[in-house]
């Protein structure tokens, strides 16, 4: 046996006796690849070293207001992976789910439907109506949206708290009794992910770009149903093919439509015509998989 294999049959071995099996499973199969690894490309000692510098860098890039470990695992396709492993266990009927991103780090504001999220309104007015309903068809009355978006330049309020207030294109609505939400907000930029840090670097040094789509960012929730955590993608922005975060999906392109409707106007406080998008999410039952 050579060294380097007797080495990982040490480290497999010391995890035999983890209580949790589901624990050991990931260990021993993180050891396994990590190794292999190793071997497969002769990592040296420099370069190991330079990278256990850049991991550290990236764990002091976070702060209250920035996740820079789950901007990595973003840009390493990770993040999206996961929600595509997941899928196995999903409805195929129900709305498909993408990436958190590092922006949902504050407490969306309690609004009413026909509130706005734009605090600022800066921009022209778009209307975000739609409809929360099970895989059955069933409205989901007791439904619940948080949303959360960049402005009209690309920017989360977080990013720049003396031109936004805390708060700003963020909301929280409670769907109506059949299950339909409408709010007003600006249509969002696309932009660039946060390159100043240890990811940004990586990005530069593989000639990478920075850019995500335009996308506004949903967690809808109802009792006895699967939490989603998903986006829509504005269908008349640039990046949508490449997205630095690999999290567009074919159905979660919306497109803008220009809409004459006086009543769901006087609902949003605009006039019309105004700009309006349908977003429909349908949510998969939790005892789906529980058979």
């Amino acid at each position: 046996m050579k060294n380097t294999e007797r080495l990982t049959a040490d480290v497999l071995s010391s995890f035999g006796s983890t209580p949790d099996d589901r624990l050991r499973t990931l260990l021993r199969g993180l050891v396994e690849h990590l190794h292999a690894y190793f071997v497969e490309n002769a990592v040296t000692g420099q370069e190991w070293q330079a990278a256990i510098d850049f991991l550290t860098q990236v764990g002091q890039a976070c702060t209250e207001v920035r996740q820079e470990v789950i901007l990595l695992s973003d840009v390493l396709g990770v993040s999206m992976l996961t929600e595509i492993l997941n899928e196995d266990l999903q409805d195929s009927h129900a709305t498909e789910a993408t990436v958190l991103g590092p922006f949902h780090l504050t407490d969306s504001p309690r609004r009413e439907l026909g509130d706005s999220i734009d605090e600022v309104m800066a921009g022209d007015p778009l209307i975000i109506e739609g409809r929360l309903t099970s895989t059955d068809g069933i409205p989901l009355s007791d439904g619940t949206i948080d949303v959360w978006q960049s402005d009209e330049n690309g920017f989360y309020d977080v990013q720049v708290p003396d031109l936004q207030p805390q708060g700003n294109g963020r909301g929280f609505f409670q769907v109506d009794p059949d299950g339909r939400f409408w709010f007003r907000t600006v249509a969002p930029a696309p932009y660039p992910i946060p390159t100043d840090g240890p990811v940004g670097r990586l990005l530069a040094a593989t000639k990478r770009h920075p850019f995500r789509p335009a996308h506004i960012h949903f967690i809808l929730s109802a009792p006895g149903h699967r939490q989603l955590t998903t986006h829509v993608f504005m269908g008349d922005s640039p990046y949508l093919d490449s997205d630095a975060v690999f999290a567009v999906r074919d159905s979660l392109v919306v497109h803008k439509s220009v809409c004459d409707d006086e009543d769901l106007a006087a609902k949003c406080g605009v006039a019309v015509p105004f700009e309006v998008c349908r977003v429909d999410v349908v949510l998969e039952r939790l005892e789906t998989n529980q058979s």
